[in-house]
């Protein structure tokens, strides 16, 4: 069994893949822009990722997703709900967390499988 990296650097990969499943690393979009602007740019890279990896946002399981503050919860939300498969939405999570900077204030984490 292999396992397979996408975009290795010193630190993390921004993909790995295993057998059939496929992890992210939290995606962050472009900092200091709007929330809706900053989930659009994430969901860019998820989708690049996911294809990269052989798969699409259809096979997400699990996605986490927190926010700088949960006052942006609907704001994303309306990007995120246009953006998923309405015919397999995955689990979800989102809280509010710190960020690694103040200009993140959306980050997100997917799980999904190679079918």
């Amino acid at each position: 069994m292999s396992i397979k990296r996408i975009e290795p650097g010193s630190r993390m990969s921004q993909a790995v893949i295993f057998e059939n499943m496929v992890y992210l690393a939290g995606q962050v979009g472009t900092p200091a822009a709007s929330i809706e602007e900053q989930t659009k740019s994430i969901l860019d890279k998820i989708d690049r990722l996911l294809a990269e990896s052989g798969t699409s946002k259809s096979n997400v399981l699990k996605a986490e997703i927190w926010l700088s503050d949960m006052k942006h919860f609907n704001e994303m939300n309306a990007v995120w709900d246009a953006w998923i498969d309405p015919a397999n939405p995955p689990a979800r999570a989102c809280g509010e967390s710190k960020l690694a900077t103040p200009d993140f204030d959306v980050e997100i984490m997917i799980t999904a499988a190679k079918v």
